[in-house]
């Protein structure tokens, strides 16, 4: 059931897997309780089926998305026109643009990502951040709901670096500072 329901969905879509196959092992679970005349495994396996279903929905609204477009993954659409062309224009930054961006900028916004956890460069990302805020610029982190593999891995990662709690903002919290803010810093959000 796993694999037959979960093979279209894209790499994008994968928080939404997890959570998926979730719901479906509770589900499971509460049928071999009702098989086995158990109660309790009836009852755990409806909390589990429950809540992976509702993080499921939670997940696909901040995707902007619905849960059947998801899970059906495109199946049975035809492409409706020619693919999409490129537009605007591409701009090549060397490392020291970079560090001279990073070193002029005084509020900068951190958007990390799935890259970010593949990479293991949360350790040298908190020690970043400790060296910008020692210098006295204002970073804090911007989380998009479904960023990472599962709901809240990049603020686990985060915080076993050691950043601080208090710089580290969901979307709806951090989303009116962007037009305030000198430097945004996508890390590993390229998924897409």
């Amino acid at each position: 059931m796993g694999v037959t329901l979960t093979a279209a969905i894209g790499g994008a879509d994968m928080p939404v897997v997890i959570t998926v196959l979730n719901s479906y092992s509770g589900w499971a679970l509460c049928a071999e309780g009702f098989m086995l005349n158990n109660n309790l495994m009836t009852i755990v396996g409806a909390l589990i089926g429950s809540s992976g279903a509702i993080l499921s929905y939670i997940m696909c609204k901040a995707m902007n998305r619905s849960l059947p477009n998801v899970i059906l993954g495109g199946f049975g659409t035809a492409p409706t026109g020619p693919a999409m062309a490129i537009t605007g224009t591409h701009t090549e930054w060397n490392v020291d643009q970079s560090v001279e961006a990073i070193t002029e900028a005084k509020n900068i916004i951190i958007t990390p990502g799935y890259g970010l956890c593949v990479a293991k460069a949360q350790y040298p990302l908190a020690e970043m951040v400790k060296i910008l805020k020692e210098k006295g610029k204002n970073v804090r982190f911007g989380i998009h709901p479904v960023a990472g593999r599962m709901p809240g891995q990049l603020n686990v990662l985060l915080a076993e670096a050691g950043v601080p709690y208090d710089v580290v903002l969901e979307m709806d919290e951090i989303n009116d500072d962007f037009n305030d803010t000198d430097l945004v810093l996508v890390i590993g959000a390229n998924d897409t």
